[in-house]
């Protein structure tokens, strides 16, 4: 199943990073082709694009990375490939995420929560 992961990212430690690394890891484990916005982040962006102890935004402005575009490139996956998405701890305290899990239900995805 293709499955997106969705979970607090601004405001946290490294931007939660390894919170969606290890989600995304069981659920490959498991056979399913994973979206994972912390890989298509340092994708676009670089290895630094999650360097910052608090998760500002102003502390990785220098490696290009827009909200924006971000939102953007997640949403569209969502809209054209995923069947599920994923959701961490959490999520519920990120507009990013339950702007996810809006678009998630709108298109009548399965919806599973991370533990």
């Amino acid at each position: 199943m293709r499955v997106y992961v969705a979970g607090p990212m601004r405001g946290r430690p490294f931007f939660n990073f390894p919170a969606f690394d290890e989600a995304a890891a069981a659920l490959r484990a498991e056979g399913h082709e994973v979206f994972n916005p912390a890989d298509r982040d340092r994708q676009v962006h670089g290895d630094e694009v999650n360097n910052s102890a608090t998760g500002n935004l102003d502390d990785i402005a220098h490696t290009g990375f827009t909200l924006r575009e971000a939102l953007e490139a997640d949403t569209s996956w969502i809209c054209r490939n995923a069947e599920a998405i994923a959701l961490l701890p959490e999520w519920e305290t990120s507009k990013g995420a339950t702007a996810e899990y809006a678009l998630a239900r709108a298109l009548g995805l399965e919806v599973w929560s991370v533990e």
